[in-house]
C-alpha cells in the first residue's frame, strides 16, 4: 500500500453531485475562472468553510465536507500553503494537474460533515 496523506475539501451540493457521479472517485475539473484547486489538510478548516461559506453562498444553502487520501509521493511535488492562521494550510493544484492529482487518489472520496444554511 503507498504512503497517503489525509486530505479534505469542502464542496457545495455541484460539486458532490459530480463525486457522486464519478463513484466518489474524482473531483470535477475546474471551471474557467477557477486556475487552483484547493484541497486543505485538516478537517477543523475544512467544516469552518464548509459551514461559515458554502451554506451561505451556495445555491442550494448546503456544504459538505470531503476526505480522502492522496498518494504523497505525488503532493512532494507541491509545497503546503498557509493562507491565514495556522490551521488555514491547503494544497495549490493548478487547474491542468487536477487530473493527475484524481489518478493519484487512494481510495474513495467519503462525505464527513453536512451543514445546511437557512
Amino acid at each position: 500500500m503507498p504512503k497517503t496523506v489525509t486530505l479534505f475539501r469542502p464542496v457545495g451540493q455541484k460539486e458532490l453531485n459530480l463525486i457522486k457521479a464519478s463513484g466518489y472517485s474524482a473531483f470535477p475539473p475546474r471551471l474557467p475562472d477557477q486556475p487552483i484547486f484547493y484541497p486543505v489538510l485538516n478537517e477543523e478548516y475544512a467544516i469552518k468553510i464548509a459551514r461559515d461559506w458554502n451554506t451561505k453562498y451556495n445555491n442550494p444553502r448546503v456544504g459538505y465536507v470531503t476526505r480522502f487520501e492522496v498518494r504523497a509521493e505525488f503532493l512532494e511535488n507541491f509545497e503546503v500553503q498557509t493562507v491565514g492562521a495556522a490551521v488555514h494550510q491547503e494544497y495549490w493544484i493548478p487547474a491542468e494537474e487536477l487530473a493527475e492529482f484524481n489518478r493519484n487518489i487512494v481510495g474513495k472520496i467519503e462525505v464527513t460533515h453536512e451543514f445546511r444554511g437557512e
